[in-house]
C-alpha cells in the first residue's frame, strides 16, 4: 500500500490547480509531451483500451486549422497557447486489446457491437483526457479544456485519415499565466452532492 502524498504535491494537482485561458512565453517541449503520455498512459481504462488518440497542435498551421473548428471565444485561446491538443477516440480500440489486454479474449467482447464500442470509447477517453490534465499538473504545466468547437470540423480537419477516430474534447497546455483565470468558482461541500448507502 502506498503512503498518501503530501500536502504540496495535493496543492499542485487539486487544490491550487487552475484552469487557464492563457499562458507565459515559457516554450513547452516534445519532450514535455513524450513525458505526459508516459504518465497519463499509466491510468486506468477498461481492460485497459486505451482508446484515445492525441493530436499535439504544435505548429502554428496546426493551431490555425484547430481554432478555426472553435468558437469565437475559444479559437484566441488556442492560437495564443504554446500547445493544444485534440483528444481523439478510437471507435475500433478493440483491434489493439490481443497486445494491450492479453489476459483474455477482450476483442471478442466488442467485436460487431459498434453501440457498445462508441460508449466504451468516450468513457475511457474521457478518463485518459483526464489523466492528461493531472499528468500536465504533476510535470509542472497548465491546461485549459474546453467544449466549444465543431466536431464534425475537427474530425475533418484532424482525422481525415483515420475515420474511425473522432474527437472527444480539446485542451490548451503551457505554463499558466495568472492574470488570464477567473476566481476559482464554488467547490461545494460533500453533503449537497454525495450520498452513502
Amino acid at each position: 500500500m502506498m503512503a498518501p502524498i503530501d500536502d504540496a504535491a495535493l496543492d499542485t494537482l487539486f487544490r491550487q490547480a487552475r484552469t487557464y485561458n492563457g499562458y507565459t512565453a515559457d516554450p513547452v517541449s516534445e519532450a514535455d509531451l513524450h513525458a505526459i503520455w508516459d504518465l497519463m498512459k499509466m491510468g486506468p481504462t477498461s481492460a485497459n483500451q486505451l482508446p484515445a488518440r492525441l493530436m499535439w497542435c504544435v505548429s502554428d498551421d496546426a493551431k490555425q486549422r484547430l481554432a478555426d473548428c472553435c468558437s469565437a471565444q475559444n479559437a484566441p485561446k488556442v492560437l495564443k497557447a504554446p500547445v493544444s491538443v485534440v483528444i481523439g477516440m478510437d471507435i475500433d480500440f478493440h483491434e489493439h486489446l490481443p497486445e494491450l489486454f492479453p489476459h483474455a479474449d477482450a476483442k471478442s467482447w466488442f467485436e460487431g457491437n459498434e453501440d457498445l464500442r462508441k460508449e466504451s470509447a468516450f468513457r475511457n477517453s474521457s478518463l485518459q483526457g483526464a489523466y492528461l490534465i493531472m499528468a500536465a499538473r504533476a510535470l509542472g504545466l497548465d491546461t485549459g479544456p474546453m467544449s466549444g468547437f465543431d466536431a464534425d470540423k475537427i474530425n475533418a480537419a484532424f482525422f481525415a485519415d483515420t475515420p474511425r477516430v473522432r474527437v472527444n474534447f480539446i485542451s490548451t497546455l503551457g505554463h499558466g499565466d495568472p492574470a488570464t483565470i477567473f476566481d476559482r468558482s464554488p467547490r461545494p461541500a460533500f453533503a449537497k452532492f454525495n450520498s452513502i448507502a
